[in-house]
């Protein structure tokens, strides 16, 4: 009995031991791609083999001896077979995970060390250089953006109050005030040409009205691949045993409704198509949406065109409002104004398209932009920060870098928004006095460095959504505060030639940050600075 024990003692331990998987030597490779390493497995797999089948022969000579055997012994012997089994059992499920974890990081390192050895924290950036480019940057937005702002904020009021005028106020839908969201109403534009991006809200016409459907509801049926989207219901008053009781109940002739008149009663009901909704659905549709909007904001220039002295075109047939206004002196200015609807009392607004999406999602999903609370915050952080900080000197750095990139190897998966939430759950993380302009080195750094671990792991989670760092003042709702996190980056998953592509694009905009930065601000022979503002920027 005690021989068996010992031999069941010395396969465990050889299995353990030999283990290719259990104790991997650096840098080894995948083990299909290991001829080397197949032959030591084949190898220990036979003497495994031979070991077991001598272990079988003497199991079956103990077993006509095991009426002679005492209790006690027959209990070692359970136990320790037992404990075998546990052993084995749990390297095999070991062997499993190893591979699999082995298997991810393999590919990340192999698409990332294609082009060289540069990360973030080995590229050289020159300190006077970062603090030329800053002030250039500071210098551009404090002389040109404000203007452009205030050029656009009026264009903007006077095209919607023309675009109200060409609607049908008993039949079309009307029109709010817009709100200004992105990097020009944010502080932190850079590159050219020099683009706005406005949100315009819109609600039906009396008597609808619009239900929202969430992704995160508990009784939601929104896909797992449209998570932070929604669906929008145009519903009447009174159906569904929702809105007012005087569409739903019979008041008599001697009751009035103080929110309606009996006029309301006359209106004509309106086709879904009419309405705007997707074909014999109840759900408003993007498509018609946009087209709507395009031809209402078509009409509304042909009533003010001769007020203006430049010319005003359509950059995107796909985009409603994505607008490239020309002066005769050639300078541009690109406008996109983007109809939304508000999510009830919240800042928060369902757009049609986001500016930098190349493929938006399918109706009846409307995804939700959260711009106006994403704007908030970065002026709670401009309240706590050291005065001349350097957040936004890094979000104009690496956006400036990005776009250099694209414009190098084309496009890929990373968008600003993207640079942008690295930043902002880095100033979440960080304390406020890590922050001072002294430090825009270290801070950049730090965004890269962000990035590159998100991209190799491909999980970049949504600042708002579902995430408890979040001060309380920025009043993000409370059902998208408790709501799980969204991967922005899970098309990276999905796709893998998708995320090679990213990483290639990233690491080649590390190699090259050093050249381009200097060329953005290139010194003058007697210690100044070049303050181009030209087109080529």
């Amino acid at each position: 009995m005690q021989g068996a024990i010992a031999r069941v003692c010395v396969v465990v331990a050889a299995a353990i031991l030999n283990h290719p998987l259990l104790f991997p030597q650096e840098n080894t490779t995948l083990p299909e791609q290991d001829e080397v390493l197949l032959a030591r497995m084949r190898e220990h797999e036979e003497r495994l083999e031979m070991e077991q089948a001598k272990l079988e022969k003497e199991l079956s000579q103990l077993e006509s001896q095991q009426e002679e055997t005492t209790p006690e012994e027959g209990y070692s012997w359970y136990f320790w077979s037992t404990v075998s089994f546990v052993i084995f059992f749990t390297i095999e499920m070991y062997r499993v995970d190893v591979a699999d974890t082995e298997i991810k990081p393999v590919e990340d390192e192999d698409i990332f060390s294609e082009s060289g050895s540069v990360t973030p924290m080995t590229v050289v950036l020159d300190k006077d250089v970062l603090r030329n480019f800053c002030d250039k940057c500071s210098y551009t937005s404090s002389h040109e953006n404000w203007r452009v702002r205030e050029f656009v904020e009026g264009f903007a009021d006077d095209l919607l109050e023309s675009l109200r005028s060409v609607c049908d106020r008993e039949a079309d839908m009307e029109v709010g005030d817009f709100v200004g969201i992105g990097s020009m109403f944010e502080s932190w534009k850079v590159c050219k040409p020099l683009m706005c991006d406005l949100i315009v809200p819109f609600s039906p016409p009396d008597p609808y009205s619009f239900q929202f459907h969430l992704w995160c509801n508990p009784s939601s049926d929104v896909p797992p691949d449209m998570q932070g989207c929604g669906k929008i219901k145009v519903t009447r008053f009174g159906e569904n045993d929702e809105g007012c009781l005087c569409g739903s109940a019979n008041l008599g002739e001697d009751m009035l409704c103080l929110l309606h008149s009996r006029n309301d009663t006359l209106k004509v009901d309106r086709s879904p198509d009419e309405l705007l909704c997707s074909r014999n659905t109840p759900f408003l549709a993007k498509d018609r949406v946009m087209k709507w909007f395009q031809i209402s904001v078509t009409k509304a220039w042909g009533r003010i065109s001769h007020k203006y002295d430049f010319e005003v075109t359509f950059r995107n047939l796909d985009a409603a409002g994505a607008l490239k206004i020309r002066f005769r002196s050639g300078k541009v200015i690109v406008m996109n104004i983007i109809p939304v609807l508000q999510l009830e009392d919240t800042d928060a607004y369902f757009v049609s398209h986001f500016p930098s999406d190349c493929d938006s999602s399918p109706d009846p999903y409307w995804p939700l932009s959260f711009a106006a609370y994403e704007r908030n915050l970065l002026k709670h952080f401009a309240k706590r920060l050291p005065q001349n900080s350097c957040h936004l000197h890094c979000l104009q750095i690496v956006t400036f870098l990005h776009r250099k990139q694209t414009g190098l190897t084309g496009k890929s998966a990373l968008t600003n928004y993207h640079l942008k939430t690295a930043l902002l759950h880095l100033l979440l993380s960080k304390r406020p006095s890590l922050w001072g302009i002294e430090s825009t080195e270290h801070r950049l750094r730090d965004v890269l460095s962000f990035l590159q671990r998100s991209l190799q792991e491909k999980r970049l989670h949504h600042v708002l959504i579902g995430n408890s760092k979040v001060p309380e003042d920025v009043r993000v709702p409370e059902i998208i505060r408790k709501a799980e996190p969204i991967n922005l980056f899970r098309s990276l998953v999905l796709q893998r030639e998708l995320h090679a592509a990213t990483m290639r694009h990233f690491h080649e905009m590390l190699r090259n940050a050093p050249v381009l930065i200097q060329e953005y601000t290139p010194h003058l022979s007697n210690g100044g600075l070049h303050h181009s503002l030209d087109g080529s920027v």
